[in-house]
């Protein structure tokens, strides 16, 4: 079977369940009760990222996996803001969508066995993502995680990209 005729099935599939869902609303609104839209629209954000992961697997792309993982992270970060109040971290949360792309790679590389050529790439992602989200929500934060120190992460930081410039293999 062909990858156009594979995707077509596939969006196909996905369209009679849909309209089966809403379907099945119509006729027992009960149903509807099931999700509480107030409090999960963050869930469905989520849950396109997973559809976007799921349909690259379907479709033979495991590339697919880095933007699958940034939607469904950053409907993780929507999820806890819209549960707690806490509106106001999103000055530092973005610092972990760095980390979501360093996600993403991992799993693209362990899903199309390329995992060795893209270890490096994606942890280097996911180490920036951490030490960016530290310093901001140091200074940004109500809980002020390092104190009066985080500028000692950004020294380290520069130090790590200068080290690994100097030692990358040639």
């Amino acid at each position: 079977m062909s990858k156009h005729n594979r995707t077509n099935m596939i969006g196909g599939i996905l369209l009679i369940l849909v309209g089966a869902w809403f379907l099945a609303m119509q006729f027992f609104p009960e149903l509807g009760g099931w999700i509480n839209i107030e409090w999960s629209w963050p869930l469905i954000i989520i849950g396109v990222g997973v559809f976007l992961l799921v349909l690259g697997l379907l479709v033979g792309e495991p590339g697919m996996a880095v933007p699958a993982v940034i939607v469904s992270g950053i409907g993780g970060i929507l999820y806890y803001q819209n549960t707690t109040g806490d509106w106001g971290s999103w000055a530092y949360a973005w610092t972990l969508i760095p980390g979501f792309v360093g996600l993403g790679i991992l799993l693209a590389g362990l899903l199309g066995g390329t995992l060795r050529k893209d270890l490096a790439g994606g942890l280097t992602m996911i180490v920036i993502s951490v030490v960016l989200f530290a310093i901001f929500s140091s200074f940004l934060g109500d809980q002020q995680l390092l104190g009066d120190w985080w500028p000692l992460l950004i020294i380290l930081l520069g130090v790590w990209i200068l080290l690994t410039t100097v030692f990358r293999k040639r």
